[in-house]
């Protein structure tokens, strides 16, 4: 006798006021989802869209307004390109990545694969990237080809899995701790600049109660517009300086244009020694996704319900997204390094909503935001900036990190963690304390015994040594100079 058919999302779906409360509603539709891996999912039959999915999909748009305005800044301040260049080089990424990888690659046709956003932590080696002879499409195209590797070999999920629950912990705690620090730094650097240092304690007390007060009602979904919104108001009430310079347009897409020897950025197509300096770079660009994939799947372990398991983000499937995007981006004339998107898949999993409905929405949002071209002055400006940041990101990393340390083992070994990063950077303290804490030489003495000889010593150890010899090469172990110059 055959096995009666599984039942699809349509039939299994049920109207929210057949529950108790929305969280209830929330956890059926996860438990309920089956997307399809590299098919078509369409709204009303395989998901649907809800006013939840607009907080990740508002976050995830200030996100990459953020983020890649930075990372294109620094890199045209290293090329000596003017502001004219940013902008237009922005609304490409920004109108590129929307439609073909969030749209349609996460949205349609993978909603296990996160969203492929910004490499923030790349950003302070631009400087150095520009100084070595490295050219934005050499290190794509080498990136693209590193991750298809890592996808292939299944290497990324690998590295997930011998991860332990307080290596875990402590990566996420280091992350969200130096984050916070550093937004707090930066907003109390703009207001001195601006000779109104009372701003910027305004802005973060006053945030800083909103947050306890949608923590205390479990409403913190809401943090980013909200808090966004009232640092807005705050600021500007008090008299901080914001004006609007960013008009309406739609940026060339000709690569030619944008890799001509005269035009755009004004580098040529790349030659073997561009490919050579770009290696290095793209190594470790790679070498940093796992930590950071891992970080943004535990908090939809931490938040969805146990049985959710068919809306987990597929970490292979994220790098198979984000190796597409950064060459395909790069090629259209982007400079933006990639990585998984924290300001989307954060905010989605504390909202308790799955990956294609808000992808969707986020994809339209950034396609508004980057032909209409002012909100993206008001997504960069520094109040709204750092309290997007630290509400959407760095303070629910914090917590979920002290959440996942639950025992003495898990302590010793997010304790090392931390201390590991803080020597170094947080991939170098990642890798080093996985291999520690694998071979039993830290916090759990029996966990050798649970793991067969690849993921006690194979992967671990690959792990820490190409992530190190990459970090020496470019000049990232303190005190030792870089071998490449």
């Amino acid at each position: 006798m055959q096995d009666a058919p599984e039942q699809s999302y349509r039939e299994l779906h049920k109207p929210a006021k057949e529950f108790a409360s929305r969280s209830e509603y929330l956890d059926h539709e996860l438990t309920i989802m089956r997307p399809k891996r590299w098919g078509i999912n369409l709204p009303g039959r395989d998901f649907r869209f809800e006013i939840e999915d607009f907080i990740p999909a508002i976050a995830g748009t200030i996100g990459l307004a953020v983020m890649c305005t930075a990372v294109t800044k620094t890199f045209a301040i290293a090329y000596g390109l003017n502001m004219n260049f940013i902008v237009e080089n922005v609304r490409v990424d920004m109108i590129a990545v929307s439609l073909f990888f969030v749209i349609l690659f996460s949205g349609v046709f993978n909603p296990r694969s996160n969203l492929a956003g910004i490499h923030g932590p790349m950003m302070p080696l631009i400087p150095l990237m520009a100084a070595s002879g490295t050219h934005p499409l050499a290190l794509g195209t080498l990136i693209a080809v590193f991750g298809l590797i890592m996808s292939a070999t299944k290497g990324g999920s690998r590295l997930v899995k011998v991860t332990s629950q307080g290596v875990a912990g402590g990566l996420l705690v280091y992350l969200g701790a130096i984050g916070t620090m550093g937004q707090v730094k930066a907003m109390r650097a703009w207001a001195e600049t601006i000779d109104m240092g009372y701003i910027s304690f305004a802005v973060l007390l006053c945030n800083l109660l909103l947050y306890a007060g949608l923590a205390r009602l479990g409403k913190r979904w809401l943090a980013i517009p909200l808090c966004s919104l009232l640092a807005a108001v705050v600021a500007l009430s008090l008299g901080a300086p914001f004006e609007f310079t960013t008009g309406p347009g739609l940026p060339s897409f000709n690569p030619m244009y944008w890799w001509g020897a005269d035009t755009g950025w004004k580098l040529g197509l790349p030659g073997i020694t561009h490919f050579i300096a770009s290696l290095p770079f793209a190594i470790l660009a790679v070498a940093m996704w796992s930590p950071d994939f891992l970080g943004h799947r535990i908090f939809q372990e931490m938040n969805y319900p146990p049985k959710a398991k068919g809306v987990l983000m597929d970490v292979d499937d994220t790098m198979v997204g984000c190796s597409f995007r950064q060459v395909f981006t790069n090629l259209l004339g982007s400079g933006c390094i990639t990585s998984s998107w924290g300001t989307y898949m954060i905010p989605a999993a504390i909202a308790k909503r799955p990956i294609p409905g808000g992808a969707i929405l986020t994809g339209i949002l950034c396609i508004a935001v980057a032909i209409a071209g002012f909100p993206m002055d008001i997504a960069v400006w520094r109040p709204v900036l750092s309290i997007a940041l630290l509400v959407g990101v760095y303070l629910p990393l914090l917590e979920a990190g002290m959440e996942m340390v639950h025992d003495t083992k898990d302590t010793k070994a997010a304790g090392i963690c931390i201390f590991s990063s803080a020597i170094v950077n947080p991939v170098f303290g990642w890798a080093l304390t996985m291999f520690l804490d694998n071979n039993g030489l830290i916090a759990d003495k029996d966990r050798p015994s649970k793991l067969n000889m690849a993921d006690r010593l194979v992967i671990p150890g690959l792990a820490l040594g190409i992530s190190t010899i990459a970090m020496a090469v470019v000049g990232m172990l303190p005190g030792i100079p870089a071998l490449i110059k």
